[in-house]
């Protein structure tokens, strides 16, 4: 087992951090300079905010690689010596969900769509709906490594039928779906999951971590998408009735 310290590597994600936010602190810049002209008690407050920023990324992606990832991985390999290897499914999907209720980004989304909604699309709805898809999806990629099966079938399937729903379901829930796969595959499923996924594949007798391992975050990035499209069905039907009653 690989365990890191507290410092460990904090060098290279202080870097990531730089090279993420830099290029939005000079676009801020240049159109500061050219067209905002915003005042400097404004300006001063922005770059506390962004300074602010800066730190509490570089902590939360250091103790990610320090607690997440390998915790993951231990995990992973730990539920792969089970002799009953379908508990690891449902063991699965509950990581899956917890994961995902406990992303930043994924809560973010969830308050953003409630209000740009005024209340008609619940948050709270939408926070456990991504948590139900990331579980399922972390399920079907257990299923994958088990069984051993392959998973571009499934990847296809799938967005072809993303395809037939995207003319199914509200228009307002378009825009929503995609951004929830993107947001739901975040720094807390990308590494606790797929490190788990990884862990159990490396361990499990038959099983190629590169072969096996991989391939879940397709599986996250696509549930939500079909999730949030199934419930823009709903309140299609469910605006349909409201205007039929009226």
């Amino acid at each position: 087992m690989n365990y890191l310290s507290i410092s460990e590597n904090i060098d290279t994600v202080f870097m990531d951090v730089v090279q993420a936010l830099l290029p939005l602190v000079v676009f801020f810049l240049i159109m500061q300079a050219l067209s905002l002209k915003l005042p400097k008690n404004y300006v001063i407050n922005l770059f506390k905010g962004l300074f602010i920023t800066f730190i509490g990324l570089v902590l939360f992606f250091q103790g990610v690689n320090i607690a997440f990832f390998p915790a993951g991985q231990n995990i992973g390999a730990i539920c792969a010596t089970i002799e009953q290897t379908w508990i690891i499914i449902p063991f699965g999907f509950a990581l899956g969900f917890l994961t995902t209720y406990a992303e930043p980004a994924v809560r973010v989304l969830s308050d953003q769509i409630e209000t740009s909604s005024n209340g008609y699309i619940r948050g709270t709805l939408v926070l456990y709906a991504l948590s139900f898809a990331v579980g399922v999806s972390v399920s079907i990629g257990m299923i994958k490594i088990i069984y051993g099966f392959s998973f571009v079938p499934i990847i296809a399937l799938g967005y072809i039928l993303v395809l037939i729903l995207i003319h199914l379901s509200d228009p307002d829930f378009i825009g929503i779906a995609f951004d929830s796969g993107g947001l739901a595959t975040g720094p807390m499923s990308v590494t606790f999951l797929m490190a788990f996924g990884v862990g159990v594949a490396d361990t499990m007798v038959g099983r190629d971590p590169l072969l096996d391992g991989f391939g879940m975050v397709a599986f996250i990035f696509l549930t939500p998408i079909l999730t949030m499209l199934a419930i823009g069905i709903m309140f299609k039907m469910k605006k349909k009735e409201i205007y039929y009653d009226s």
